[in-house]
């Protein structure tokens, strides 16, 4: 019999957000994978690619039925890394999954994303990787769609691994994936536009676009602090929140981040298609560079003036 193949989930909210444990039972109940988890034991949302450097890593194996599962203390890249060591598991995984993340992943977000840092870390040690986030919206979105997006990942998660097994996939990317909010109803893509054949229609190859939220700080004399951005957009229990109220300390200011819009240009191939009502399949890389025009400039000006006397 053919072995199945092993697959390694982890996440930016937390071991025990309805993300990761609807993508986990999707894939436990297909019985077609060996399935792993090693996720942050709290959340760790917008952490971007933080890893832990000065103190130790605290793990403890937590009960997921059809999962060898660990809680680790760390952020997500931290536990990709523990995950695809030799000290929890004793094989590296073909494929690791990073998500189903409480909102989106586009643009300039995918910076701060500890859910794309994921997948992004285990791109690094060498193994393909895809990062998943749902478009979460407060009052529309309820927890039943995870198990929704979880099922339309699917396809590209049977897709990634047969060409893995038939040596086609590229090494030189990982995959991030944006599901729309109505995701019961996502749209159907003309065929012509996947590039990964076995898929279903209903996906949009996309690039990474700008959007970003745009934010401003307001001072405040109470707050919930620690809130990540992923759960503030989620329906919190509002006595929660009032008990984890903090007040100011003399000499204290306390200052509380807000959202004032998103910016969404025609170019934002990758916000567009999800806001369009399309499933973003994005291919990334592990660099930053610089737009063609920048690196032009330095390329051919920047050392002339460096060489000329200041104007200052």
């Amino acid at each position: 019999m053919e072995s199945r193949p092993t697959i390694m989930v982890t996440n930016d909210d937390g071991i025990n957000a309805p993300g990761l444990r609807a993508l986990v039972k999707l894939l436990v109940s297909t019985n077609l994978f060996h399935l792993r988890v090693c996720a942050p034991d709290s959340e760790k949302s917008a952490a971007s690619h933080c890893i832990t450097w000065r103190h130790d890593l605290a793990v403890k194996q937590v009960e997921i039925e059809g999962a060898t599962a660990y809680a680790v203390s760390g952020t997500p890249a931290d536990c990709c890394s523990l995950g695809l060591s030799d000290v929890l598991f004793s094989s590296t995984p073909d494929l690791v999954l990073s998500g189903i993340n409480i909102g989106s992943n586009c643009g300039y977000h995918i910076v701060y994303s500890g859910t794309v840092a994921g997948a992004r870390e285990a791109y690094f040690n060498g193994v393909p990787a895809i990062s998943i986030s749902y478009d979460w919206a407060k009052g529309v979105s309820n927890t039943e769609d995870f198990s929704l997006a979880a099922d339309a990942c699917l396809p590209i998660i049977n897709a990634v691994l047969a060409e893995i097994k038939h040596k086609n996939y590229p090494q030189r990317c990982f995959l991030n994936v944006d599901l729309p909010t109505n995701i019961r109803c996502h749209k159907v893509c003309p065929r012509k536009a996947i590039a990964i054949s076995d898929i279903e229609s209903g996906y949009k190859i996309t690039t990474q676009g700008k959007s970003i939220f745009r934010m401003r700080w307001r001072q405040v004399t109470s707050g919930t602090r620690g809130e990540m951005l992923s759960t503030m957009e989620m329906d919190v229990n509002s006595e929660s929140l009032e008990n984890s109220e903090s007040t100011v300390s003399q000499g204290e200011l306390l200052f509380r981040r807000e959202v004032v819009g998103h910016k969404i240009d025609d170019d934002d191939i990758d916000a567009r298609a999800i806001k369009e009502g399309f499933i973003s399949v994005t291919p990334l890389g592990g660099t930053s560079p610089a737009e063609p025009e920048c690196q032009a400039y330095f390329n051919e000006r920047f050392l002339t003036a460096l060489e000329r006397p200041s104007a200052l």
